[in-house]
């Protein structure tokens, strides 16, 4: 009874709260940033985190992306213990660049924006490299352009292919002209292991932007993207500035790209394990 009297005290709006809080927890739901459809979370994880309405693919972390691509428990992290420092005493907004680094990583669990290591893609050996976006925006900083040549070093060790997968807004300003030099170390990594005749699959997901398009994400044997991707050098409003003319509404997208020549292949993320095994059985 004290029950009943203490639960109808309270106002009909926060007795409304109160119940909805019960019924449907914050965690329970996702909201679809492109269609607006409530997605049951389960669900939608079930479904490789693709929204079922529209085909929206979500962004995803460099774990998430390994269990999804990777056959499963044959992921082996390799570099684990290469952290970033603060090369030129970054300050900004009273901030310093390796008290940032100390917060980010904390905040993701992280220790850089990517993560390597060798595995099994449909029963092929491959090594793997995974950019996360949580990390500074999974921009490329010295340690990821270390970490990207020791993956073609191991990969051209083990005389397997090389699968990168690309999330980025492009160089880590933080990090000055260390961050620049990255573009041409990579890529020269990259052409020793075109050179023997290893491939290199790479992976371009929402969004690949700046210094990490322009260098080692569009070399490769093969470039594939997800559906609706973001894609591109500097941002379509820099673009339009530039060149005062209005851009077609589906520029810089993976589709507009493949349309264009510019990519081989869009590719959604439940086919994306077995037509990445497939290109590793035909190049072996």
């Amino acid at each position: 009874m004290l029950r009943r009297q203490r639960y109808f005290s309270i106002g009909p709006d926060r007795r409304q709260e109160a119940r909805k809080d019960r019924d449907f927890p914050e965690d329970l739901w996702t909201k679809c940033p492109r269609c607006n459809e409530l997605l049951y979370n389960r669900e939608l994880e079930n479904n490789l985190k693709v929204c079922h309405k529209c085909g929206y693919h979500f962004r995803l972390s460099s774990t998430e992306r390994i269990s999804y691509l990777a056959d499963p428990d044959t992921f082996q992290e390799e570099g684990a213990h290469l952290r970033p420092v603060d090369p030129i005493g970054f300050v900004s907004l009273d901030q310093r660049y390796e008290a940032k680094l100390q917060e980010t990583q904390n905040k993701t669990g992280l220790v850089e924006a990517v993560v390597y290591g060798t595995a099994q893609i449909e029963g092929q050996p491959a090594v793997l490299f995974v950019t996360d976006f949580r990390f500074f925006g999974g921009s490329m900083g010295s340690v990821y352009g270390e970490k990207l040549a020791r993956a073609a070093q191991l990969a051209l060790s083990r005389k397997v292919g090389l699968v990168t997968v690309s999330a980025s807004g492009g160089a880590r300003m933080q990090e000055g002209i260390f961050s620049l030099m990255q573009m041409a170390k990579t890529t020269a990594a990259l052409a020793e292991l075109s050179e023997a005749r290893l491939p290199h699959i790479s992976l371009l997901t929402d969004p690949c932007m700046g210094g990490v398009t322009a260098s080692y994400a569009t070399i490769a044997d093969v470039v594939m993207a997800e559906p609706g991707a973001l894609i591109g050098f500097a941002g379509p409003r820099v673009i339009e500035q530039t060149n005062k003319q209005k851009l077609p509404p589906e520029f810089q997208t993976a589709e507009f790209l493949l349309k264009h020549g510019m990519i081989d292949m869009v590719v959604h993320r439940r086919e994306l394990r077995l037509t990445t095994g497939r290109l590793l059985r035909l190049y072996r």
